[in-house]
C-alpha cells in the first residue's frame, strides 16, 4: 500500500514538472508521445478509483503478481492505443492534461489510502485483495514513469523501493529471476522490451535471451 502511494506520488509530480515543449517529446511506449502517456495515466487513475469502488464478497482469484499476463509486443496500431492518442490530442493545451491528471490522480491516491488491505475487489472479471491490486499497480507506476523520462534524462527517476518491487513481480510473472549484476532499472526495461540487451548482457541472461520480451498487460 506503502508502495503504491511513493511511486504514485512520484509519478505525479515527474508530470507535474514537465514542460510544455516535453509533451511533444516521445515516450518509451511504443507510438506513443508523451502526451499521450500521461493521457494514457488519467485512465488508470479512473480505472483505480472503479476497481476500489467496486467491493465484492467473492474469493480471490487472482494476487499481485497473477493479475499481470505476459502479453503481445505492442506496436502502437491496437484501437484503444489509437483511441488514447485522440484523446490526447483533443485536451490541445498540455496544461489541461496536466490538471486532469493531478484532479483525477489526486483523487486515487486518497482511495488507495483509504482502502482496507484486506477487503476484496472486482477488476476485469477477476478479485483481488485491494492490497494485491494495489501492489500489482507498483508495477504499473514504475514502467510507466521510466517510459515518462525515456528521453528526459534530467526527471527524476521512479522510487528504489518501487523499482525493486517492480522488478520482483516481474519475475514472478516470468517464472525466473533476471541476472543479478542488473540493476533493477535495467531488468525492467531488458525484461518488458523497452530497451535491447547489450552483448554482455545477452549473455549473462543466457537461456532466458531467446524468450525475450515480456510485456505485460
Amino acid at each position: 500500500m506503502d508502495l503504491f502511494s511513493r511511486s504514485w506520488s512520484a509519478l505525479l509530480a515527474a508530470v507535474a514538472g514537465l514542460l510544455d515543449e516535453d509533451f511533444a517529446r516521445p515516450s518509451g511506449c511504443t507510438g506513443w508521445l508523451v502526451r499521450d502517456l500521461v493521457c494514457h495515466l488519467v485512465v488508470d487513475a479512473q480505472d483505480v478509483l472503479i476497481t476500489l469502488a467496486t467491493p465484492t464478497a467473492e474469493e480471490p482469484t487472482r494476487d499481485a503478481v497473477t493479475y499481470w499476463q505476459v502479453v503481445e509486443p505492442p506496436t502502437g496500431e491496437d484501437p484503444l492505443d489509437a483511441l488514447i492518442v485522440r484523446l490526447a490530442a483533443a485536451y490541445e493545451q498540455p496544461g489541461l492534461l496536466k490538471f486532469h491528471l493531478d484532479d483525477v490522480g489526486s483523487a486515487a491516491g486518497r482511495a488507495a489510502a483509504l482502502a482496507d488491505p484486506a477487503g476484496r475487489v472486482g477488476t476485469q472479471g477477476q478479485v483481488l485483495t485491494a492490497g494485491d491490486y494495489l501492489s500489482a499497480y507498483v508495477l504499473e507506476w514504475s514502467l510507466h514513469h521510466l517510459d515518462l523520462i525515456a528521453h528526459l534524462p534530467k526527471a527524476a527517476p521512479p522510487p528504489a523501493a518501487g523499482l525493486r518491487r517492480s522488478r520482483k513481480l516481474l519475475e514472478g510473472v516470468v517464472g525466473t529471476a533476471f541476472p543479478t549484476a542488473f540493476t533493477d532499472r535495467d531488468a525492467l526495461l531488458i525484461g518488458t522490451g523497452r530497451r535491447t540487451p547489450t552483448p554482455a548482457e545477452t549473455a549473462a541472461l543466457g537461456e532466458l535471451a531467446a524468450r525475450l520480451p515480456f510485456p505485460v498487460g
